[in-house]
């Protein structure tokens, strides 16, 4: 009887180890995510890339959370790959929340990294795609990861150009407001340059009556307004009253000032405009590329001259016909024909070269050449045209060169794409920032008002 209570006590104890033994071999293991990790932020149609920025938001990543089916810590890491199958993938940043920054310097050093640059120089390009995917780890140390699918961002260097006063870049800052695009909802920002003191921007602008600010990369990350109009920059500050007219804004980061000042120039004489009794000048358009005002323009036999503000007060003429801007010379002679004007401060000179005009005709402008000439657009980068404000009709509109019907273009198919000879493009009666996109063959009528 001992014996067998004996036996009996062994066999159970043998089970007991082996239970133990096997809640040992016990291992705990997560499951694939049940679902997917994305971004959920909107990424920008292009990223302008500048070394003067290099320190701003160059775009904020935002994603979900990655779900594995259990409760467990995630670790996330964001990725670049320069080839783009992230065979070379480098982990950028890792956080355990949903968002990472990335500044525009790094933005560059990854477009350098790839073999872009701004130096037209180079046969190097200055534009292309950066790639970025998130990782989802479980724990901290990389295990079981998961991946977000890849995101290209196409960036721009804005190639270094050395006009009169220096080389120039677009900038990262934009006007935004009913004072210029209705808050974002009539195309892009109001552009800010470059100029040659660190961290002093300047725009030339044609602003409506309402309310402006200044913000970065077209988006509400980074922004200023004046509290107290004051001439103060205030990051989130109140709007800046705005009156219609075009102007010249400076914006300082380095007092955090900014300057609105009355600012246009433009051809007036019997060879435009009857010395300005039969409407307002000729604007011309701010070219960074070159530094220099441009404008496209059909004259007329007769005399011209260059003022500012469509007024008296400062103007230029020619005093011995030799190209030179000179403060009240002489009248200038002009020779009916379609012309770009272009006026190089930084030199004190001027040229007047013939050229194919582009510009607005139709019944929702001037029935069609009907009722005066083709409101004009003035190229100021090669094949990048440009022309605001302009008013128009309820009605249809077409493209044309030097108010003929030569060369035109509509566009079959209401898709933005120019056509050539295309259908009539519907338009409603308001107030339009124009660019035309000759190289990608695209137009935008930005509605403001």
């Amino acid at each position: 009887m001992k014996n067998i209570k004996l036996i009996g006590l062994l066999i159970i104890a043998l089970i007991g180890l082996n239970s133990c033994d096997q809640e040992d071999d016990l291992v705990f293991t997560a499951q694939e995510p049940v679902e997917g990790i994305n971004f959920s932020n909107t990424f920008l149609e292009e990223y302008v890339l500048t070394v003067a920025a290099s320190s701003n938001l160059g775009e904020r990543f935002t994603w979900n959370d990655a779900n594995f089916g259990v409760p467990t810590n995630v670790s996330y890491e964001l990725e670049n790959s320069i080839l783009g199958d992230f065979t070379d993938a480098t982990t950028i940043s890792t956080t355990s929340g949903n968002e990472l920054a990335v500044t525009i310097g790094q933005m560059l050093g990854f477009a350098e990294a790839s073999g872009m640059d701004n130096d037209p120089e180079t046969d190097n390009p200055n534009t292309g795609e950066l790639y970025f995917r998130i990782k989802a780890s479980v724990g901290t140390d990389g295990g079981l990861p998961t991946y977000s699918s890849i995101q290209a961002l196409t960036v721009v260097l804005p190639e270094i150009v050395v006009g009169g006063g220096g080389a120039f870049e677009k900038a990262s800052w934009g006007i935004v407001g009913s004072g210029y695009n209705d808050w974002g909802n009539a195309g892009l920002d109001g552009q800010f340059y470059t100029t040659s003191d660190a961290n002093v921007f300047v725009a030339y602008v044609e602003l409506l009556t309402g309310e402006i600010k200044f913000r970065e990369n077209n988006e509400w990350v980074n922004d200023f307004g004046d509290t107290g109009a004051d001439g103060t920059l205030d990051a989130g500050g109140d709007n800046i009253a705005s009156t219609a007219g075009n102007y010249k804004i400076t914006l300082d980061l380095n007092t955090n000032t900014y300057t609105i000042e009355a600012f246009s120039w433009g051809i007036v004489g019997s060879g435009y405009n009857d010395w300005g009794g039969a409407g307002p000048d000729a604007k011309f358009y701010y070219d960074y590329t070159t530094d220099t005002f441009k404008v496209g323009v059909q004259l007329l036999d007769g005399e011209i001259k260059f003022r500012m503000n469509n007024e008296w007060v400062t103007d230029f003429g020619d005093s011995g016909a030799d190209g030179t801007l000179d403060a009240g010379g002489d009248n200038i002679a002009s020779t009916a024909g379609h012309y770009t004007v272009t006026l190089d401060f930084n030199n004190s000179v001027y040229t007047i070269e013939a050229t194919d005009v582009w510009g607005i005709v139709g019944s929702g402008y001037n029935d069609w050449g009907g009722a005066g000439p083709d409101f004009a657009l003035t190229e100021v980068s090669p094949d990048m045209l440009v022309g605001e404000v302009a008013t128009l009709l309820d009605g249809e509109i077409k493209f044309r060169t030097n108010n003929d019907w030569v060369s035109d273009f509509g566009d079959t198919g209401a898709d933005g794409t120019l056509d050539a000879g295309g259908d009539n493009i519907a338009v409603t009666a308001g107030l339009y920032r124009v660019k035309l996109d000759l190289a990608a063959g695209t137009y935008a009528l930005d509605k403001v008002q």
